[in-house]
């Protein structure tokens, strides 16, 4: 059967190369609509692990950084720091910020003016207060990460695009302060210590880093104990899950989250819209898939019934000629099949990057992300798209009368 069903295929060469051509952009269409079905819920899962924390205490279950804030910021954490689960406590301070100024340091040559003048949008640039003595929530990228201990001039981390934009570098200085024409707080100027990538930023994310006591003097608030999370990270072998249980039993009154908890809530609810959309375009694509393999095989039998009629004749079985059109469905979908997993690779980066241009979307949160699940999936329904297609060619030669069939042939 293979190889009657080789020879039909190689016959007609060009036929059969269509229809490979056709089955492999099916293919690779299914094969995206695959990898975007779980890419996000992937990658934001990845996004939240490498920040380096798996618990997440909020003041009530809003959204993070849209509710309220928690008081007593500082107590709180050192009470879930001194839990025998926790291994350390970080708390999260936001201010809304804009460039004061710049004045090189060492290398750099870049004045007040210019760096004023390449802000990028509208000069604002979030300024993340955080306690030194904890485990960073950011990745280092040139420089040093914040002291421990103040000695000098207050620190600094930037992201690249504020490194970029103001042409700093670890060591030049730069001044920030609380945003709004009506503020009354100075300028606090800033040594840069390094430049870092912050887990969430957005590709034009203009974001900062220094402590609290930083936060509370650009923008007042020294009197005020806030803060708008605590990133908690749980002692090894211990979990997360017996971690948030344990914050959850001393503080009752708070919203305590793993990593899990965010990644199940933001599947079914945030990202519920790419995984319908990923469903339906999947299922066109499969249906389509069918109908080319289909009509392609309904046609090649329909011009070879005299062919399979003698072949039935000179003693074929039908069960082998049936066998025959479903091994010929098989091998198109096959090497269709085997096309388009690079051919849907290399589309996924382009719509990956056309995606992740979207405002708001954090620049290494990534729409398609492969896995070896979507790879069995993706050929467990071309398999069964083939065996769909060669149903009605195959019940086609079930039927044939062959005597008629021959007859007709040679009176034609």
């Amino acid at each position: 059967m293979l190889t009657l069903s080789w020879l039909t295929l190689i016959r007609q060469p060009a036929r059969s190369a269509l229809a490979i051509l056709g089955v492999a952009a099916v293919g690779a269409l299914l094969f995206d609509m695959l990898l975007l079905s779980r890419g996000l819920v992937l990658s934001l899962r990845d996004l939240l692990d490498r920040a380096g924390f798996d618990v997440r205490v909020l003041a009530t279950d809003a959204p993070p950084f849209s509710g309220p804030l928690l008081t007593d910021a500082t107590a709180l954490s050192r009470a879930i720091g001194r839990l025998p689960d926790v291994e350390s406590v970080l708390q999260l301070r936001l201010r809304d910020t804009e460039l004061a100024g710049a004045a090189a340091v060492g290398a750099a040559t870049t004045t007040a003016a210019d760096a004023t003048s390449r802000p990028g949008r509208d000069g604002r640039i979030e300024f993340i207060g955080v306690d030194p003595q904890a485990r960073s929530m950011w990745t280092m990228v040139s420089g040093e990460d914040l002291p421990r201990t103040a000695t000098g001039a207050p620190a600094i981390v930037v992201n690249r695009n504020i490194a970029r934009e103001a042409h700093l570098e670890p060591g030049s200085r730069l001044a920030l302060r609380c945003a709004g024409d009506a503020n009354p707080f100075p300028p606090v100027s800033f040594v840069v210590a390094g430049v870092v990538d912050f887990p969430f930023d957005d590709v034009g994310a203009r974001t900062a880093g220094g402590t609290l006591r930083d936060a509370a003097t650009l923008c007042g608030g020294e009197d005020r104990d806030e803060a708008e999370m605590l990133l908690v990270r749980s002692r090894a072998g211990i979990g997360a899950s017996t971690a948030a249980a344990a914050i959850q039993a001393s503080h009752p009154g708070l919203h305590v989250v793993t990593n899990e908890d965010l990644v199940e809530r933001f599947s079914r609810v945030e990202f519920s819209y790419f995984r319908q959309i990923s469903a339906v375009l999947a299922t066109v694509t499969l249906f389509f898939g069918f109908l080319l393999i289909a009509v392609l095989l309904t046609v090649s039998v329909n011009q070879r019934l005299g062919e399979i009629a003698a072949l039935r004749a000179l003693g074929l079985s039908r069960r082998r000629v049936m066998g025959g059109i479903l091994v010929e469905s098989t091998l198109l979908v096959f090497a269709g099949g085997a096309l388009a997993v690079p051919l849907g690779a290399l589309l996924s980066l382009r719509l990956d990057a056309i995606l992740r241009a979207m405002p708001g979307v954090p620049a290494d949160l990534h729409f398609f992300v492969f896995e070896p699940r979507a790879l069995v999936l993706h050929a467990g329904l071309l398999a069964i798209a083939s065996l769909a297609a060669a149903v009605y060619p195959m019940r086609i030669v079930a039927t044939l009368p062959i005597a008629a069939t021959l007859r007709r042939e040679v009176v034609s």
